[in-house]
């Protein structure tokens, strides 16, 4: 599980929503990011839309849009173009552009090639979903040691429970389906966090932690990841201290996280306690 920020170069990722803000946030954040990264970015929006909506929802004043959209940096395509000009969908022709593509990105001086596709082309094209799971579950040859980034978006409204299921676990990484929303997954070593601790999310994170410093044995040692926030507020950061303060439990809290959050950590009093362990990690 990622948030769409730190998906990197090779990552071949599964994403779900049920409505369309959200799959506004995650297109325009994927896009941005690609921009800043120097790759090529080329959005493969749900047919539906005309091209002007799909550009509405990434452009914000400035001149980097623009500037991405008249050199070519940032495309917005459809399945039908991609596969011109053939009329049928097959994964060996889809696999074909797309390594063209990746090339193409390379020789025009990009680090690499990201696309967000988003997965209504099944029914737009009268795919079979047979077909479109094949080429899901075997393309694994295009991101194998190629700076190509790929999400499969998926519109819950519109895909049977069973094929989503099949997909998310298809896919080698999956991401949160917001912008702005935190993860907190509790195993018998600790917790692991993803997403974004802030004041929206911080009644979340102040209960995840609790509940893992409350479960910990006396000499077990607990870890906390952290590595995979993309923001972590001060305010979060000191329930985390004040948490592990007060903790019943002796042995250790590890706490991995990057280096930016170790700095905030100790800001907030993290280093007056001998139990808590910050671990610098990369989150790459």
């Amino acid at each position: 599980m990622l948030p769409v920020q730190q998906l990197r170069a090779g990552d071949h990722a599964f994403v779900s929503y049920g409505c369309d803000h959200a799959a506004r946030d995650i297109v325009t954040t994927f896009a941005w990011t690609g921009l800043a990264r120097q790759e090529k970015v080329v959005i493969f929006a749900r047919p539906q839309l005309a091209e002007r909506e799909v550009w509405a929802r990434i452009d914000v004043p400035g001149p980097l849009v623009a500037d991405a959209r008249r050199c070519g940096q940032l495309a917005v395509s459809s399945m039908r173009a991609l596969i011109h000009p053939h009329e049928q969908f097959t994964a060996a022709r889809q696999w074909q552009r797309i390594e063209e593509e990746t090339d193409q990105a390379l020789a025009e001086g990009y680090r690499g090639l990201r696309t967000y596709i988003d997965m209504h082309w099944v029914p737009d094209l009268n795919a079979d979903v047979a077909v479109m799971m094949h080429r899901e579950t075997h393309a694994d040859h295009l991101f194998a040691d190629r700076p190509y980034t790929e999400i499969c978006a998926y519109d819950v409204r519109w895909f049977a429970p069973d094929v989503l299921e099949a997909m998310h676990h298809a896919h080698p990484t999956s991401l949160l389906s917001r912008t702005g929303a935190l993860y907190a997954e509790a195993s018998p070593h600790g917790l692991r966090l993803v997403g974004e601790a802030d004041m929206a999310t911080r009644e979340q994170f102040h209960a995840a932690l609790r509940e893992t410093l409350a479960s910990s044995t006396r000499a077990r040692q607990v870890s906390v990841d952290m590595s995979r926030l993309v923001f972590l507020s001060a305010a979060c950061a000191e329930d985390l201290v004040q948490l592990t303060r007060s903790a019943s439990s002796s042995g250790p809290v590890r706490i991995l996280c990057r280096p930016e959050q170790a700095h905030l950590l100790r800001c907030v009093g993290a280093e007056n306690l001998s139990h808590l362990v910050l671990r610098e990690v990369s989150a790459e």
